[in-house]
């Protein structure tokens, strides 16, 4: 089965990752935003918005959000998690084939770098880097826990996304990992004018 057809019968059920019911589903968002070294994004990119419940976090952060999936029916629940947030635009897309144009000071890829196999991820990956904008992060979240679709694993997704960007931050847990990447060093502290 490809992956599209996977996520078309997947989403059949309404929010079938359990986003807006799940207590881990919830702290990983919070876990997210609280990661975010900025208050606010001028360009932001979501890869894999699946139902819009982290997209619509991300919104209330950003002047503008694109959120892309692959998956025509996540994106009808995306735009009625987002209405409130005219600053979001969503597209339908199958990475790393379909590509949006411009650069971005924030892009999330959160749960998807291990739907494609070692050849699409190194694609994605320098694709990514080249979209990223020169003071942006790249922020990555994946499941540890090995599962039948997976076509890579979360340390090769993560070691992919990395290469040529500095480390940002890092958290893991049983369940996740979650890093952050840039070009150049990222200190709240600095920014704050603390040091």
């Amino acid at each position: 089965m490809s992956t599209a057809d996977y996520f078309q019968k997947l989403y059949q059920q309404p929010d079938p990752f359990h986003y807006r019911s799940r207590w881990y589903e919830a702290r990983k968002r919070a876990l997210t935003l609280a990661c975010l070294p900025r208050l606010r994004y001028a360009s932001a990119w979501e890869l894999g918005c699946s139902n819009g419940v982290l997209t619509a976090a991300l919104a209330a952060r950003c002047d503008a959000l694109l959120g892309t999936d692959i998956s025509a029916e996540a994106l009808a629940e995306a735009a009625i998690s987002t209405q409130a947030w005219p600053g979001v635009t969503l597209q339908r897309a199958d990475h790393p084939g379909d590509w949006p144009p411009g650069r971005f000071d924030l892009i999330v890829v959160s749960e998807v770098g291990y739907y494609l196999d070692t050849t699409a991820l190194a694609l994605m990956a320098r694709q990514l880097h080249a979209s990223l904008a020169d003071d942006g992060l790249l922020l990555a979240c994946h499941w540890r826990h090995p599962f039948d679709e997976a076509r890579t694993t979360t340390p090769q997704v993560h070691r992919a996304l990395s290469a040529t960007l500095r480390e940002a931050f890092t958290y893991q847990d049983e369940d996740l990992l979650l890093q952050g990447w840039s070009t150049q060093p990222i200190s709240v502290a600095q920014q704050e004018g603390l040091r």
